[in-house]
């Protein structure tokens, strides 16, 4: 079932899980579900209170899936298309293994998420290609943002300490 949010494109899929004495069966992906092609698809894995993002490619950026195929995670998504209504809001959601949730993030958006679990598998079902050249990382405590973070203390990567800030990038890219 897909649901719609206040963010134009940006959709919830909400799945089913049959479930028996042996475990449980799920789809991750249907075209029923989103009419795009997913031409790329990885796999991370975090230990909890990691945080990755906010990323973004600014040269073919990239639709979104995003499934938890084990574990939670607070995921968030900052709408950085020019004309949109909800130019530099972000949404933010839990997914999890158990609410049986993935969400699909139209191009355009930067991304991130923090774990909330002691092991997280999580994939990524890209409508582009990875182009690492494009990449840009966006401070993910930007006070302009106002993300609340449900964790105090999270292990991250230079990278992202060193995100731009969210007007550096507005500039950098005249929107």
């Amino acid at each position: 079932m897909i649901i719609k949010t206040k963010f134009k494109d940006l959709l919830i899929i909400q799945k089913k899980k049959f479930e028996d004495s042996r475990g449980y069966f799920q789809e991750l992906y249907s075209e029923n579900y989103i009419k795009k092609k997913f031409i790329f698809n990885v796999m991370s894995f975090s230990k909890k209170n990691v945080l990755r993002g906010l990323h973004i490619q600014t040269k073919r950026p990239q639709g979104k899936i995003i499934t938890v195929l084990k574990g939670k995670i607070f995921d968030v998504a900052l709408d950085l298309r020019k004309n949109s209504k909800s130019f530099g809001k972000v949404f933010s959601i839990i997914l999890s293994d158990k609410n049986s949730k993935s969400i699909y993030i139209p191009p355009g958006f930067a991304h991130g998420f923090c774990t909330l679990s002691k092991e997280n598998f999580i994939t990524y079902s890209c409508t582009e290609y990875r182009n690492q050249k494009s990449e840009t990382t966006i401070r993910y405590n930007d006070e302009k943002l106002k993300i609340k973070w449900p964790i105090k203390k999270m292990i991250i990567s230079k990278k992202d300490q060193n995100g731009i800030s969210y007007l550096d990038y507005r500039k950098r890219n005249n929107v």
